[in-house]
């Protein structure tokens, strides 16, 4: 049985996208910790040509997160997140990934703030690349990561995670309102999950699933819906084989608008991706992608990351 612990689903997970984080301050009551990465890393395809640009772009890279958690009640707890990334290409700019805060209780996280949707557990079934990846799930803004304005509620029924969440609208045609519910089973190597998001004028059905044998593990995730009111389907696989620090991975990812008006943002590729782990800490990676889409380019991309 898998054991997924909500607060630390809410917390430690994310800090730093890896498993660890430094505690910089402890009470009784209250922690804080700190994470981040650097991560050196470059693309090379001629989509990044132009008249003043080469085929080789340097996107590098830091995060730096902030976590606290403290105990209000024996069974309340509160916790908040701020995470910043500065990219090379900007150094003017720091975008805020995630600034969130919220309580946690028997009854299961209630959130609000920069966060992700409740779909966000499903299409991580397949995003699995530390390079390409993920172009095909989003048939909707309100299926994205990272979403504005974005009250969440997480619990646990037994084997059972269900995340619900709901887009304020900050527009004043309500367009970027949205609601989204998910639940993923997880027993033993499997993990089966579904999930639905509306938006203003949208709808998408999500299915998603994996499996894991023995040193492989196998995912796939199918999205179905109305985008702008014209039918959308995408769909996504994902296979990894991990033999000891390294990880071999391979992703398909396609998605299709019945939409002329929407074809643009129409996905299909094949990637292939190797990354080793020296340490839990430090770790390398390159990938190429195969584009099927007349008007893209084939990409070259890699790095190498130390995680803190």
């Amino acid at each position: 049985m898998k054991q997924i612990t909500l607060i630390a689903t809410s917390i430690t997970a994310l800090v730093s996208g890896s498993s660890f984080a430094a505690t910089v301050y402890q009470s009784d009551d209250t922690e804080l910790m700190i994470g981040g990465r650097a991560e050196a890393r470059f693309n090379i395809s001629d989509n990044n040509k132009s008249s003043s640009t080469s085929s080789f772009n340097d996107i590098s890279r830091a995060r730096v997160n902030v976590v606290g958690k403290t105990k209000i009640t024996e069974s309340l707890d509160g916790f908040g997140k701020y995470e910043a990334e500065f990219n090379t290409s900007d150094s003017s700019t720091i975008n805020n990934r995630y600034v969130f805060a919220g309580v946690s209780s028997k009854a299961g996280d209630f959130s609000y703030g920069k966060q992700d949707s409740a779909q966000v557990m499903l299409t991580d079934i397949t995003d699995t690349m530390a390079t390409f990846g993920a172009d095909a799930a989003d048939l909707t803004d309100g299926n994205k990561d990272k979403r504005d304005a974005n009250f969440l509620y997480a619990g646990q029924f037994g084997d059972v995670v269900v995340k619900a969440n709901y887009l304020a609208a900050q527009k004043s045609d309500d367009s970027d309102q949205s609601i989204g519910v998910a639940a993923l089973y997880s027993f033993d190597s499997y993990d089966v999950g579904a999930g639905f998001v509306s938006t203003d004028d949208d709808r998408q059905f999500n299915l998603a699933g994996n499996v894991k044998i023995s040193d492989f593990t196998f995912g796939a995730f199918l999205a179905f819906g109305k985008a702008s009111d014209d039918d959308a389907t995408a769909f996504e696989l994902s296979a990894k084989y991990t033999f000891g620090k390294a990880d071999f991975i391979a992703v398909y990812n396609k998605s299709d608008y019945d939409a002329s008006s929407k074809k643009s943002d129409e996905a299909e590729n094949i990637a292939i991706e190797g990354v080793y782990k020296f340490t839990t800490n430090l770790r390398t990676y390159a990938g190429y992608k195969f584009e099927q889409i007349d008007s893209l380019d084939n990409q070259f991309q890699a790095g190498i990351r130390y995680d803190f």
